[in-house]
């Protein structure tokens, strides 16, 4: 599945370990380490670059301008807005294929004839939460990054959604799920998209492979006796949508029936033939 109805945003070239993207008026090239073609342009000479992510040979790494640049900016996916910005680790605080996803479980959401209560887990600047308060659901917004938490508050203001049923928890998400479970509180749709690698405040280390499918068969006691889905996204290279299917499968599908599939996202860029990858996702649906 390809995000392709983007106005504000497109990946206009691809190539050498790069993508460059329009992100409003303001474009960016930043590494992407599943581009190993060669590029068809001079990324680096295009003539409106505004800046470019050079990554560090030691880690991390630094933006450097090209152009004069906003320090942030709005760009609009339908009726959403969201505040971008260069920010570390070359991230600009969106990502752009999840449209796709946002699409989905909106129409999941709005075809189902009833007030659905949704948990994001790792929800980041709450791009999915707002796509679904605007479907009208209840939303539990659930990351353990304060800063991320300030600005999906910011994004919702921006969409026009901020009065909407919505609880921001600044959280570790396992502990969170495993207090949920105590407290006997359910969900209806459960949604998560996890980093692949990441330390804990003390120390405590995450690993993808290992604690992806614990973690989901401990969210599984948080549904509803009726839920609508389940979804899941991985960035994590290598791990294909197959391993996420029958991770939905063996947590989820056994227990409570319904059908799972799995899909490659990706972007439509402005390139013949080329699509760029984006990471995988699965969902459960309770039909």
């Amino acid at each position: 599945m390809k995000a392709a109805e983007w106005k504000d945003y497109s990946v206009i070239a691809t190539g050498d370990g790069y993508k460059l993207e329009r992100w409003g008026r303001v474009i960016l090239l930043r590494p992407d380490p599943q581009v190993i073609w060669k590029s068809g342009v001079d990324l680096d000479g295009y003539k409106n670059l505004s800046a470019k992510y050079i990554r560090s040979e030691t880690g991390g790494g630094r933006w450097v301008v090209k152009s004069r640049m906003p320090e942030e900016w709005v760009i609009g996916y339908k009726d959403l807005k969201f505040k971008v910005k260069p920010m570390g680790f070359k991230h600009t605080g969106l990502f752009p294929e999840q449209a796709v996803n946002w699409d989905y479980m909106r129409a999941l959401v709005e075809n189902s004839g009833r007030k659905i209560s949704v948990l994001n887990l790792f929800a980041y600047t709450g791009g999915a939460t707002c796509a679904l308060l605007k479907s009208g659901a209840s939303v539990c917004h659930v990351d353990s990054a304060k800063a991320m938490v300030e600005r999906a508050k910011e994004n919702a203001a921006l969409s026009g959604v901020s009065g909407g049923d919505v609880r921001y928890i600044i959280d570790d998400c396992k502990k969170f799920v495993e207090r949920e479970i105590r407290r006997g509180r359910k969900y209806d749709a459960i949604l998560m998209d996890p980093p692949s690698y990441g330390r804990g405040p003390n120390g405590e280390t995450w690993k993808l492979e290992a604690e992806l499918f614990p973690l989901v068969e401990l969210c599984e006691k948080v549904l509803s006796d009726n839920p609508l889905f389940f979804l899941i996204n991985s960035y994590t290279t290598g791990l294909q949508p197959q391993v996420i299917k029958n991770v939905l499968v063996s947590a989820v599908e056994n227990k409570r029936g319904g059908e799972t599939d799995a899909y490659e996202v990706g972007l439509k860029t402005e390139e013949k033939g080329i699509i760029l990858p984006c990471g995988n996702s699965g969902i459960w649906i309770n039909r």
